[in-house]
């Protein structure tokens, strides 16, 4: 009977019919993505074959992304950093309407309230990374491309890549997680200052200083790769030189840096006495005196240590010698004073 009845419905009462059916299911499929927004990065390997993919399917992920984010910003932009931002390295990359997509997605995202302390907190989940090594490289081509590369696009990267990038560096300093991650990044960041782009380069050293901080085993990384990435030691080297205000040696392990820079400096030497080529000497020569630089600042920091501590203990002393009523002295904040030293 309903079978009779659908069949003397007219075309335009089966095409309402049929819509009402689809606003059902997507009105369903929102409630399910914004309860359980895990689902869909269960059912992620699926999206990512050939036949999801493309423009006149990117609507319909964005917004199911944009319901899974309803329920939980972190899953949103674990979905979009693993998912949705690797298609503009393809076919997509050069569409306006695509990239306007994406970026909706995220911006969306990171406008919800507290958004920042979420994700930052949140910026590994179940053992994944929000947004990966691979995801943080794409990030700086898309913030940092080459002049003649910038598009309107380009403004709105730059605007949200602070708070990405901040959630791509999360972690516990020194924990195995971030040692790991350390690494990869480091990786990253060198292979972006080695494109000659100024922007990108300053941006991908200043990451590769941060990776020093992290992990004393990237500075063994980069003892492996000095001679054959001569001109991003330099940079790095400069930046630790002229920025120790802003990045304390204690956060760089003073030891491990000493021990890298005498092993530069060694072989700084013996490329300058191996004759190496002309437009390679500056470089050697520039590595060499940013490594004097540095020692001389971890040497100075380490003698200054010992005298205020020499003073510390002096004080210490006298302060028994003379005042009768130890008792009353804030012990606290005189240590306090002394670390802060």
């Amino acid at each position: 009977m309903l079978f009779d009845q659908f069949n003397n419905r007219t075309s335009t009462d089966i095409y309402y019919f049929m819509l009402i059916c689809q606003v059902a299911i997507f009105l369903v499929l929102a409630m399910v993505l914004r309860r359980k927004p895990d689902v869909l990065i269960n059912i992620l390997p699926n999206l990512r074959e050939n036949k999801y993919q493309g423009q006149d399917k990117l609507p319909v992920i964005v917004w199911m992304v944009v319901q899974a984010s309803r329920g939980d910003l972190a899953v949103g932009l674990y979905l979009w950093a693993h998912h949705i931002l690797p298609m503009l390295k393809g076919k997509l990359s050069s569409n306006p309407q695509s990239r306007d997509l994406v970026l909706q997605v995220v911006e969306r995202i990171l406008s919800a309230p507290k958004a920042r302390s979420i994700l930052v907190n949140g910026s590994v989940r179940k053992g994944e990374r929000l947004i990966p090594p691979a995801s943080l490289d794409q990030l700086l081509h898309l913030t940092f491309p080459a002049s003649s590369a910038r598009v309107k696009a380009t403004e709105r990267f730059e605007s949200i890549y602070p708070t990405l990038k901040e959630v791509a560096l999360a972690g516990a300093p020194g924990s195995k997680a971030m040692k790991q991650v350390s690494q990869q990044i480091q990786a990253v960041a060198v292979k972006s200052a080695q494109e000659e782009i100024p922007e990108l380069t300053e941006e991908a050293v200043s990451i590769f200083v941060w990776c020093l901080t992290q992990n004393t085993d990237c500075y063994k990384q980069w003892d492996k790769i000095y001679m054959d990435n001569i001109e991003v030691s330099v940079a790095a080297l400069r930046k630790l030189a002229k920025e120790c205000k802003e990045i304390p040696l204690q956060q760089c392990s003073p030891e491990a840096l000493r021990q890298t820079l005498n092993i530069f400096r060694q072989k700084n030497e013996k490329a300058l006495a191996g004759g190496v080529d002309v437009a390679h000497q500056a470089f050697f020569k520039d590595a060499d005196k940013y490594c004097k630089v540095i020692l001389g600042k971890i040497s100075r920091g380490h003698s200054c240590a010992k005298t205020v501590a020499f003073a510390f203990v002096v004080l210490a002393v006298g302060a028994a010698i003379i005042s009768p009523n130890l008792g009353e002295w804030d012990w606290d904040k005189f240590s306090a004073l002394f670390n802060a030293q």
